[in-house]
């Protein structure tokens, strides 16, 4: 993480992240653990998220949690997982309400990179993780970056939607200018509380929505 390497809307959005002594303490606490054993998703990836749906053309943004921690499955993008990779609970959740929702039907893998490139960001809160430890660098300090992220693009970039699952997207609302983009919140997928109201959200119908009204692309979801 010497030289960052990320798409240059985004590396213009947080330049002033990077400079910053919380980053380079984070840099170098994220580098050591690569360094030292197992991490996810790959190094290369940690911006992959960014790099795929570029800043002047983000539409929607889907917050995850943390990459997951189990080998072969993280790839830069939240939820997603590549092709041939079993499908997480949570995206299998994600994948039925988007059928149930959209009426289209469920797709042969996980791999959202289609998504993003329609301009769907699939961003985490915490860009890394140590291999079976769950919100292991959960406090390092990538919450101020992912927190930038959703400040810049909302006040910088107009109709925007925002799609919140579970209490730790819906704390990202706090940096989302008011006003300016459409905000959609709810439980969160996982198979724990999907069946409390993720479930029938119509989130992705929604989103569609606003975005023609807007005079936008609808996302093929």
């Amino acid at each position: 993480m010497g030289n960052i390497r990320i798409e240059e809307g985004w590396r213009n959005a947080l330049a002033g992240e990077f400079e910053k002594p919380y980053f380079k303490i984070l840099a170098e606490r994220v580098r050591s653990d690569y360094s030292n054993g197992r991490v996810y998703p790959p190094a290369g990836r940690i911006f992959a998220a960014f790099d795929a749906s570029p800043f002047d053309s983000t539409k929607v943004v889907i917050i995850g949690q943390d990459p997951y921690h189990g080998a072969g499955q993280a790839n830069g993008l939240a939820f997603s997982v590549n092709p041939g990779v079993p499908l997480p609970p949570s995206l299998r959740n994600i994948l039925k309400e988007v059928s149930d929702d959209t009426g289209t039907p469920t797709p042969a893998d996980g791999d959202l990179s289609r998504w993003a490139r329609q301009g769907v960001l699939l961003l985490n809160t915490s860009l890394t993780v140590r291999e079976g430890q769950p919100k292991s660098h959960a406090g390092l300090g990538w919450e101020h970056l992912t927190d930038a992220a959703v400040s810049q693009l909302s006040g910088l970039r107009d109709n925007i939607v925002f799609l919140l699952w579970g209490a730790d997207a819906i704390s990202k609302r706090a940096f989302i200018a008011p006003a300016r983009p459409l905000i959609l919140t709810s439980p969160h997928p996982s198979p724990l509380s999907a069946h409390r109201g993720f479930f029938g959200n119509r989130h992705f119908t929604r989103a569609n929505q606003y975005l023609v009204s807007h005079g936008l692309t609808p996302i093929q979801w």
